[in-house]
């Protein structure tokens, strides 16, 4: 990473970002957040990611989002992150809400994964040290155990917040149910349950039939991930699909998913977009965010133009009738 001239951050980075109540929580959360998981592995270009950063930071958005096993490789995100704390963000640290999380495949060993308070604990230590903190703001269990009692995994992240390690703690990937259930568990032990980070989007909508309400029954807030089904609801793949395209290098979109069916689809949406003066992308945040149990849109960007273009889906986030009944025709069609 090239060494840069010292940061100063804009002292105007608060008036133009809008920001919502996470749950019933004291936290306000910006509407966009900014997600570590690709761009900030040791393969990734630094200098871009720190300028990433630095960008997001002047425009408001305070959240940035982490895991143990995001590179790669594994634990590189949080490596590199830290390095650009360090230089950038540590005189602004109370300015900031970073969150990293533990749950899926990290190190060798049964003691590596799932949701068990030996990792989860070990996780989280981990964590902190590759960072530079004291502290993380949230610290999720990154997704269900169906094999761990949910009573341990609550406990461990209990632990978390008593030690002074996280100030809240969060779940990823929960359904209603088990949400419902943590909650609970969580409510007796007395540990600040802030919030829950699902998958969302246009094309992607299981928090609709019933997770959507159980955060709202308890309280939490959400920080939905994945709002654009990996470039997906963007204009990338209306004329094909680009040689540097996630979906022509990524497991996570691959290219018998863009369907004819598909991209008639992302078609249709992108002129509704065009005429709302909104790019796709900025459209697919403004529908999640209409629903205002969603806190916040988690983004991930690789340039300085995405990040903009994604913090100026704020600029219209209202829908005639009218447009929401022609978006859910396209969908359903």
């Amino acid at each position: 990473m090239n060494i840069q001239e010292k940061f100063s951050a804009d002292p105007n980075r608060y008036d133009t970002m809008h920001y919502r109540r996470c749950g019933n929580s004291g936290v306000k959360l910006p509407m966009i957040a900014l997600g570590l998981w690709h761009n900030f592995g040791d393969a990734a270009d630094l200098t871009n990611g720190r300028s990433i950063l630095r960008k997001a930071f002047d425009k408001g958005i305070t959240h940035f989002d982490l895991a143990n096993n995001y590179g790669p490789p594994y634990g590189s995100a949080e490596t590199n992150f830290g390095r650009i704390f360090k230089e950038d963000f540590k005189p602004y640290r109370d300015e900031l809400f970073i969150s990293s999380k533990a749950g899926y495949d990290m190190w060798l060993g049964p003691y590596g994964n799932f949701g068990s308070r030996k990792y989860l604990i070990a996780s989280c230590d981990q964590s902190l040290k590759r960072m530079g903190l004291d502290y993380v703001d949230v610290f999720y269990h990154h997704r269900p155990d169906l094999e761990t009692p949910l009573e341990e995994t609550m406990g461990a992240l209990d632990h978390l917040v008593r030690s002074g390690k996280a100030l809240y703690v969060g779940i990823s990937n929960y359904d209603a149910q088990r949400t419902r259930e943590s909650a609970a568990i969580l409510k007796d032990l007395g540990t600040p349950f802030l919030v829950h980070q699902p998958r969302y989007n246009m094309f992607d909508r299981w928090v609709e039939g019933g997770l959507l309400n159980a955060l709202e029954d308890t309280g939490i807030g959400s920080v939905v991930f994945s709002p654009l089904q990996q470039g997906l609801l963007t204009n990338k793949y209306l004329k094909g699909i680009p040689q540097d395209s996630r979906a022509a290098n990524s497991i996570y979109l691959s290219e018998d998913r863009i369907t004819p069916e598909i991209l008639n689809k992302v078609k249709k949406l992108n002129a509704l977009a065009e005429e709302r003066k909104q790019s796709l992308a900025q459209m697919a945040i403004a529908w999640l965010l209409k629903d205002k149990r969603v806190t916040s849109v988690l983004v991930g960007v690789s340039r300085l133009s995405q990040l903009q273009d994604n913090i100026d889906a704020l600029n219209n986030l209202d829908f005639s009738e009218e447009e929401l009944t022609t978006i859910e025709t396209i969908l359903q069609s």
